[in-house]
């Protein structure tokens, strides 16, 4: 993970927080019981104008900061193998 930009956004319960398309931090609430279905109203918290770059995850870390993590393409031959199942004994 790493820090692209230092916005210091303070997060609010309710809301969703993220990076919309043109790399400013978003945020729109979250459906609870009661809310109507249907799109809900993003509003513009802070303006960082991150270019995205693709192969990335880019998210909203627990200081505010926008960050980035590589996204996971793919999998890698040779890794862990699945254990086995148990058989349930026959009587």
């Amino acid at each position: 993970m790493e820090v692209v930009a230092k916005t210091n956004v303070r997060k609010a319960a309710g809301y969703l927080y993220f990076v919309d398309k043109d790399g400013n931090v978003a945020r729109a609430k979250m459906s609870r019981a009661g809310r109507k279905k249907g799109k809900v109203k993003k509003e513009v918290v802070a303006r960082s104008h991150v270019k995205k770059v693709s192969g990335y995850l880019y998210f909203i870390d627990k200081r505010g900061n926008v960050a980035r993590a590589k996204m996971a393409r793919g999998r890698k031959r040779g890794g862990k193998k699945k254990a086995a199942k148990s058989r349930r004994k026959r009587r």
